[in-house]
C-alpha cells in the first residue's frame, strides 16, 4: 500500500452468512450459484410488504459463548464473535493472544470490526419492554448491547487483542472501510496484525419494514431465491440479509515467518463521498469511480492488471447502473475485458457486513482463480452491458481484483487485492 512501507496480507477468513458457516461452506455455495434467500421465519410477516430475507439458519452462539455471555450480546455481536473465532482458527493463531502460545505481542494486535446499524434487535426488545412494563424494567445491558462498536469491543475482550480498537459505521460500506483502515494501520506500523470486518443483524420487523418503506427491497415474496437480480432489467430492489465477515490481516513478513497461509495481499484502498443524495448514487457513479481510482492509485498498478471486480451491485435500478457506468468510465476499453459479478445475488445484502464478506470472497476467488457468478441475470437492464458472469463461475488467470462497497449518505470504498504467494 502506498501509504505505508509494510505489505499487508490476509491469512484468516471467518464467514457467517445465509449460505452457511465457514469458508468452504460459503465458497462451495457461491461456486454452485446457490441462493441463501428464503421466507422470513424470525417474525410474523402477515402485515409486512416484504416477507423474504437472507436469514442465518442454524446459528448456535453456544459454540463460542456461554449462556451468560450470549445474553450480554446482541445478535450482531454474537455473529461478529463467531466469525472472529473462525478467522483466528483459520489463520492458525492461538487465542487468547496474551497466552503462552500466541505469536504476537497482544498490544500489537488490534480489532477493526463495524456494523452499519448495530443492535436493532436489542432496540426493538427494549422499546417493547418500555411500553409494556415501564422504564424501570429496562435491562442495564440495553445500551452496551446496542452500540455498534461493541462488536469490536467484545472481540477484543474474547481474544485478548490489546492493540487499536474501533468500530467503523459507514452504512453498507462499513465492512470494506473496516478492512481498509485496518490494513493501513498495519502498513503504517500501528499494529502487526488486525482482526477486521463487519457484522449485521437487521432482519427484524423494524429493519425490514424500514427498508421496505423506502421502496428499497424486492417484493418477489413468491420466488425468494430469484428475488435478488443484480443488473437484470427486472430487478426491483435488494434483499435484506444478516451475517458477519471477519479477516485476519498481518504483515507479509510476519506471515512468512510463521509459515501462514496467504489468501491474498491487500495492495490498495480508496474512499470517497458522493456529496449528492442520502440514498441515490451520484450521476454516472462519479463517487464510486473516484473510490476505485483512489484504490488503484494506492496500489500503484496499471488499470489493465485488474481482472475481476466483485461489484457492490445490490439489485437496485439506479445503483447497479451507476456502478456499471463507474467501471466503464474508469477502465475505458479494458472494462469489456473485466469479469464482473455480484455475489449479493446469492447472499442477499448483509449491509454493514457486506464489504468484509465480499473482500473475503474476492480473496477466495484469487486463491482458486475462480470468479463466482451473478445468478438470476437473464435479461441485462439498459446500460448494464459488461461481462457479469451470468453463465456461471469462470476459471482463468487473474492476479488482481477489486471489491466495491457503497452506502447511504454517499459513502464509497474500494479495496484492491492481489493473488497471494
Amino acid at each position: 500500500m502506498r501509504y505505508g512501507p509494510r505489505r499487508v496480507v490476509i491469512t484468516g477468513v471467518g464467514l457467517i452468512t445465509p449460505l452457511g458457516q465457514g469458508v468452504e461452506a460459503n465458497w462451495d455455495a457461491l461456486r454452485a450459484g446457490r441462493s441463501g434467500i428464503g421466507p422470513i421465519t424470525r417474525f410474523d410477516t402477515t402485515d409486512h410488504v416484504v416477507k423474504i430475507a437472507g436469514e442465518l439458519r442454524g446459528f448456535d452462539p453456544s459454540q463460542w459463548l456461554s449462556p451468560r455471555e450470549a445474553k450480554r450480546c446482541d445478535p450482531f455481536v454474537q455473529y461478529a464473535i463467531a466469525a472472529a473465532h473462525l478467522a483466528v482458527e483459520d489463520a492458525g493463531l492461538a487465542a487468547p493472544f496474551d497466552g503462552p502460545d500466541a505469536p504476537f505481542d497482544p498490544t500489537r494486535i488490534g480489532v477493526s470490526v463495524g456494523a452499519g446499524i448495530g443492535g436493532i434487535v436489542t432496540l426493538e426488545e427494549a422499546h417493547d419492554t418500555l411500553i409494556r412494563r415501564g422504564p424501570r424494567r429496562l435491562s442495564p445491558l440495553t445500551i452496551p448491547r446496542m452500540i455498534p462498536n461493541l462488536a469490536a469491543g467484545q472481540i477484543s475482550i474474547h481474544l485478548g487483542a490489546q492493540g487499536p480498537n474501533h468500530g467503523t459505521v459507514s452504512a453498507c460500506a462499513t465492512g470494506a472501510h473496516s478492512v481498509g483502515q485496518a490494513a493501513r494501520m498495519i502498513a503504517w506500523g500501528e499494529a502487526d496484525a488486525m482482526i477486521a470486518g463487519g457484522t449485521e443483524a437487521a432482519v427484524t420487523p423494524i429493519g425490514v419494514a424500514g427498508f421496505a418503506a423506502m421502496k428499497a427491497l424486492s417484493t418477489r415474496n413468491d420466488d425468494p431465491q430469484r428475488a435478488c437480480r443484480p443488473f437484470d432489467a427486472a430487478r426491483d430492489g435488494f434483499v435484506c440479509a444478516e451475517g458477519a465477515g471477519v479477516l485476519v490481516l498481518e504483515t507479509l513478513e510476519g506471515a512468512r515467518a510463521r509459515g501462514a497461509q496467504i489468501y491474498a495481499e491487500i495492495i490498495g484502498y480508496g474512499q470517497s463521498g458522493d456529496a449528492h443524495h442520502i440514498t441515490r448514487p451520484a450521476p454516472e457513479g462519479a463517487g464510486a469511480r473516484r473510490a476505485m481510482a483512489a484504490a488503484l492509485e494506492d496500489a500503484e498498478i496499471p488499470l489493465e492488471t485488474v481482472g475481476y471486480v466483485n461489484a457492490h451491485a445490490t439489485s437496485t435500478a439506479e445503483g447497479d447502473l451507476a456502478e456499471t457506468q463507474a467501471i466503464k468510465g474508469l477502465f475505458g476499453a479494458h472494462a469489456r475485458r473485466l469479469w464482473v459479478s455480484s455475489t449479493k445475488s446469492m447472499t442477499g445484502h448483509m449491509l454493514g457486513a457486506a464489504g468484509a464478506v465480499e473482500a473475503a470472497i474476492t480473496a477466495l476467488a484469487l486463491r482458486d482463480q475462480i470468479a463466482p457468478p451473478t445468478i438470476n441475470l437473464s435479461d441485462p437492464g439498459e446500460g448494464c452491458d459488461l461481462d457479469y458472469l451470468a453463465d456461471g463461475p469462470r476459471a482463468g488467470d487473474f492476479e488482481v481484483a477489486i471489491t466495491n462497497s457503497f452506502g447511504f449518505g454517499g459513502t464509497n470504498a474500494a479495496l484492491v487485492l492481489r493473488r497471494g504467494e
